[in-house]
């Protein structure tokens, strides 16, 4: 089945997923869904999900519970988290630029929480930018030139690829006129964790730029390459150097 017999092995590999994770909700469910026993604890991703199905029945099964906090939400938002800080280390101007946004709008005393990153509009171009280059879902639009075109009146050779540019979304806010931002679909069939998938890479990304200053190990670029994966993942995991800004040590010293 297959080349290589490779259809045969994914299948092999996801009935092997499918139960493991069926593993993970039975074993949830058992413990009331996230009812009592979850109680004085922070509870997991499966456990609340299982906690709105008890208050609102709905007619899916237990896939669509795992599908959605596990297949959708983890690869896809920590590889953004990924690519994002590997343009920013290629990029010092921006990350910097960035920096210096958290610093002027959030102050040195706080640390950024979800409330605040709607006060960082340039850290939202940050995002958008690197999801138009590197998106969760690579197949969902091209971002190479096929052919040679004309866009207005540049001509644009074939295999061209785009640059990092965040100020192009300057005041766009994700607006989908005219397809200008469309990284998660369009549409009915829009990614419905959009929502909660930028405000978890805005909070992620944002602590790290204000807490810490970084560079890349080395004097050379940081390597785009992307490797196999329906998520696109990076084909070498980021590595890059760290430094505790003082807003970092002050948060320390009051723990």
């Amino acid at each position: 089945m297959g080349v290589g017999g490779l259809e045969k092995r994914l299948v092999a590999l996801q009935v092997k997923r499918d139960a493991f994770v069926q593993g993970l909700v039975d074993e949830r469910r058992g413990g009331s869904g996230g009812g009592d026993e979850a109680e004085g604890r922070n509870k997991t991703m499966i456990e609340v999900l299982l906690g709105l199905q008890a208050k609102e029945p709905y007619p899916e099964d237990d896939f669509v519970i795992w599908k959605n906090s596990l297949a959708a939400g983890t690869d896809t938002s920590a590889g953004t988290m990924e690519w994002t800080l590997s343009l920013l280390l290629n990029n010092p101007d921006h990350l910097k630029k960035a920096q210096a946004e958290i610093g002027n709008c959030i102050g040195q005393d706080c640390l950024v929480d979800e409330s605040g990153i709607a006060d960082l509009p340039y850290l939202r171009c940050i995002m958008n930018e690197a999801l138009l280059m590197y998106p969760a879902g690579p197949l969902l639009v091209s971002h190479e030139s096929s052919q040679e075109c004309t866009v207005g009146s540049y001509r644009v050779p074939k295999g061209t690829m785009l640059l990092f540019e965040s100020e192009r979304f300057e005041g766009l806010e994700g607006s989908r006129d005219g397809f200008k931002f469309v990284p998660f679909g369009f549409g009915r069939r829009a990614c419905p964790g959009e929502s909660l998938a930028m405000r978890v890479v805005g909070l992620a990304l944002g602590s790290l730029l204000q807490c810490f200053d970084w560079e890349r190990v080395s004097k050379e670029m940081v390597d785009m390459t992307k490797g196999p994966g329906l998520t696109m993942p990076k084909a070498q995991p980021l590595v890059a150097t760290c430094r505790p800004r003082p807003i970092m040590v002050h948060s320390l010293s009051q723990i």
